[in-house]
């Protein structure tokens, strides 16, 4: 059995890589749309879910893993930014405080499904107005959760993080190899 990631995101694909599991890559289109009420926790792990389940539809005989990843403040989900306005929007309200990085992770193979979720708190030093418009205008938080990546220009913003950094980054990499162990494919082959 393989393993296949539903996912077109480079730094999942990183991550995988580096702990050292074999798998392919084969991304699926999924509405990343929050539900009406929908419970932050529950929309990670549907998003997960559905994703998983797209791709299990090419790969009915192989195991395949997906995740998705928001950032919660203050009640309110942040997502991928829908224009660099947003992106501004977001970095200011992260700007001095804590919030939360959630990632839901599926796992689906022949006759099982598992999933999990990791929780991350990270805390920004106060960014000035011309740091935020410096950062959005380097293009890197077009694609990025909460509008920024930990791994990248933003680690300036940040002043500490409390849990899995390969989470923020978008794939906690612990949790997906707890759930690849129950199948065997955890090991480097």
């Amino acid at each position: 059995m393989d393993l296949f990631l539903a996912s077109a995101s480079a730094r999942r694909r990183d991550l995988l890589a580096a702990a050292g599991v074999p798998f392919a890559v084969d991304p699926v289109d999924a509405d990343e749309t929050r539900r009406p009420g929908e419970p932050p926790d529950a929309h990670v792990l549907r998003v997960a879910r559905e994703k998983a389940e797209a791709g299990r539809t090419r790969h009915a005989a192989d195991a395949v893993l997906a995740a998705d990843t928001v950032v919660l403040v203050d009640d309110l989900v942040l997502g991928k930014p829908a224009s660099d306005a947003d992106a501004m929007a977001m970095l200011e309200r992260l700007s001095g405080r804590a919030h939360d990085v959630l990632t839901g992770v599926a796992l689906i193979w022949p006759g099982h499904a598992r999933s999990a979720i990791d929780r991350t708190r990270v805390w920004f030093t106060p960014i000035a107005p011309e740091e935020v418009a410096w950062y959005v205008n380097s293009g890197e938080p077009r694609d990025k959760a909460g509008a920024y990546a930990i791994q990248g220009l933003a680690s300036r913003f940040v002043a500490r993080i409390e849990g899995s950094y390969s989470n923020v980054v978008g794939l906690p990499v612990a949790v997906v190899l707890q759930l690849l162990r129950e199948i065997g494919l955890d090991r480097p082959r």
